[in-house]
């Protein structure tokens, strides 16, 4: 597992992608929920937070 130059935990992170979601940032929570991804040292756990914060350039739908 590498560490965080700043010292912040998976659950910083987490936190961060939470009120991003709130705020209408979907990439920025995403963004963040991936370095949780890769900070988590169980592969199930960071494939769960992967998925509950998915890429919004990769489900978003083009409208005219």
């Amino acid at each position: 597992m590498t560490t965080d130059p700043y010292g912040l935990t998976v659950a910083d992170y987490l936190d961060g992608a939470r009120d991003m979601v709130a705020a209408g940032r979907p990439y920025l929570a995403h963004l963040l929920a991936e370095e949780a991804a890769r900070l988590t040292p169980r592969p199930a756990t960071a494939a769960g937070i992967r998925a509950a914060f998915p890429d919004p350039t990769t489900t978003r739908t083009e409208t005219d």
